[in-house]
């Protein structure tokens, strides 16, 4: 169950970039570390909110749903169970399709790059490959069985 280790880590990395995110985005957090200089410029273009709601809360939803699921799927109880696998694997694949389309709207709609949307969706992406990796290597184990 190396994959929901390497899951797990990887969205306690993914939480901590989006809480900073929605920190800056709520005013708790002054100033943006930004090295491209864009961070600001997408955190306040009019698709730094969805449904009312900043992005930033969506990615954090995500990353914690994501490391709840990992951990679970790391329990004795669960080991040998694939639900928490398929359950990481769809909801990455949903993350890794809204981050797509954000980095499309900041390449093509608002002209800036944001290091730390980048990353997220890096982040998420690697997520997404370490489950689907997990998926393929459990039903190739039953395929053998």
């Amino acid at each position: 169950m190396k994959h929901r280790m390497a899951a797990s880590i990887l969205s306690l990395i993914g939480f901590f970039v989006a809480f900073y995110l929605l920190l800056w985005k709520i005013g708790v957090r002054g100033e943006l570390a930004c090295s491209t200089g864009g961070c600001e410029t997408v955190q306040t273009s009019e698709y730094s909110s969805f449904l009312g709601m900043p992005v930033a809360l969506y990615g954090v939803a995500g990353f914690v749903s994501l490391l709840v699921l990992s951990l679970v799927g790391l329990q004795p109880r669960w080991l040998e169970r694939r639900e928490p696998t398929i359950l990481m694997t769809v909801f990455s694949g949903i993350g890794v399709a809204f981050s797509a389309y954000l980095t499309y709207l900041e390449a093509s709609v608002i002209h800036a790059w944001c290091q730390w949307c980048i990353a997220s969706a890096i982040i998420i992406a690697a997520v997404f490959t370490f489950s689907l990796l997990g998926l393929l290597t459990w039903q190739a184990s039953e395929i053998e069985a």
